[in-house]
């Protein structure tokens, strides 16, 4: 046993002297926590060479409060996952990210990958800084039991048809359509207006980063802000719906991530077989035949250009994402998409698609999932969306098209 001891000592030894040390951090969940630490200790064993240190993000009010503490005292990691997009833009900005499309085989990676569309929507100028490790698309949820009794077959898809539908369920203070807002929290925007916009453009743009303008306030816009303000108007929802309103038949239909799939299965396992997941609704003259975008709910990984060892690093993220078997064993482990534009299509996810149809019917669509805008006011200008665009609407206060052109004004001066 000594001997073994100090044999473990020796090679630590040698690799202090001659091999590289990696400082990996990743997002403080205990789901991806066991992903990492097996992708991590396999790397290990057979790399002696170059060794990462793995841990979690350090406890903070946020993992963003974190890594800039970290930057503050030039103790930051040379690789780190849990980057949204916002914050992305922010460490772009400040200079201290690498361009990981300055690897020679950048795009060969992607391609193998199959994430070559994906990623372009982390596009900051002309590089790519992040690479994304999942995609959540936001997607609802409806209950096909109450609709079934309400003479429905299948859940609504337009406006007008969630109109009909709310109508014949909605009873003031009782019951309602659907959980039309989220909250009034700045990232509830990500999750009702951005991803209603989303879905009645086909991906669009809301915000011009380079222009710095909002480009919401349009033919579009006022579509979306329409159907939020008929829902309002009419009662077919509500400000405060209470807690779980969806399980509970408050509410017909409303907008989840995959991470509520788990939660549904095991808490509310009577309900869980009687959901219906659909993208969000569309204007009522939004092609059939087109695919429906939506918001995608994406962290990536990036690499801190202090490394000194940028080469070493990309040699691991290569080894990471170029390997298939680590995507299924991810999405088995986490019940997260990775970022994958094949994940119906390619033999090894079949099963397991097979087997969680729920989890198939958000990975059918995250090859339409588009990501935030990546700037680096993102809390101010959904802050702006929340008081002075759905505040507004939801309480009554101005007309949905006075609020739209409002919050795109007062967006361009913030961005400006």
């Amino acid at each position: 046993m000594k001997k073994t001891l100090l044999l473990v000592a020796f090679l630590c030894f040698l690799i202090g002297l001659f091999g590289t040390e990696l400082v990996f951090w990743t997002a403080p969940n205990p789901l991806q926590e066991s992903f990492w630490k097996e992708v991590v200790t396999e790397w290990n064993h057979n790399n002696p060479e170059i060794q990462i240190k793995w841990s979690t993000i350090p406890a903070a009010g946020s993992s963003e409060e974190a890594i800039l503490t970290s930057i503050a005292s030039g103790r930051m990691p040379d690789i780190c996952t849990n980057i949204f997009s916002g914050f992305a833009a922010q460490l772009i900005e400040a200079d201290i990210l690498v361009p990981l499309n300055s690897f020679p085989d950048f795009w060969e990676l992607m391609e193998q990958r199959k994430m070559t569309s994906i990623v372009e929507n982390w596009k900051f100028g002309s590089d790519y800084f992040v690479l994304p490790i999942y995609s959540n698309p936001i997607m609802m949820w409806w209950r096909s039991d109450i609709l079934k009794e309400l003479g429905y077959d299948k859940p609504p898809r337009t406006y007008s048809e969630i109109y009909e539908i709310s109508e014949k369920y909605s009873l003031p203070y009782e019951k309602y359509g659907t959980l039309v807002v989220m909250g009034r929290n700045w990232y509830d925007r990500w999750y009702d207006f951005i991803t209603y916009y989303y879905a009645a453009s086909e991906g669009s743009p809301y915000l011009d980063v380079e222009k710095a303008r909002a480009l919401f306030n349009n033919d579009t816009g006022k579509e979306v802000v329409t159907f939020i303000d008929t829902m309002f108007r009419n009662n077919w929802t509500a400000v405060d719906l209470g807690s779980n309103p969806f399980y509970f038949g408050v509410v017909l239909g409303g907008i989840f991530g995959p991470w509520e799939i788990n939660q549904a299965r095991n808490l509310f396992p009577d309900v869980f077989d009687q959901i219906t997941i659909t993208p969000p609704p569309v204007p009522d003259d939004y092609p059939e035949d087109n695919p429906i975008f939506t918001f995608a709910d994406t962290k990536g990984l990036v690499m801190f250009a202090t490394t000194k060892h940028k080469e070493e690093a990309w040699s691991f993220i290569k080894w990471v994402y170029s390997d298939i078997e680590k995507d299924r064993k991810w999405m088995e482990v986490t019940n997260l998409p990775p970022a994958r534009e094949d994940l119906l299509t390619n033999p090894i996810f079949q099963q397991y698609m097979e087997d969680n149809p729920k989890f198939a019917a958000y990975a059918s669509h995250v090859a339409y999932a588009v990501p935030p805008a990546l700037t680096t006011k993102t809390v101010e200008v959904q802050d702006i969306l929340t008081t002075f665009l759905i505040e507004q609407i939801m309480y009554g206060k101005s007309s949905p098209f006075d609020a739209l052109g409002d919050a795109a004004t007062r967006i361009r001066r913030e961005l400006f």
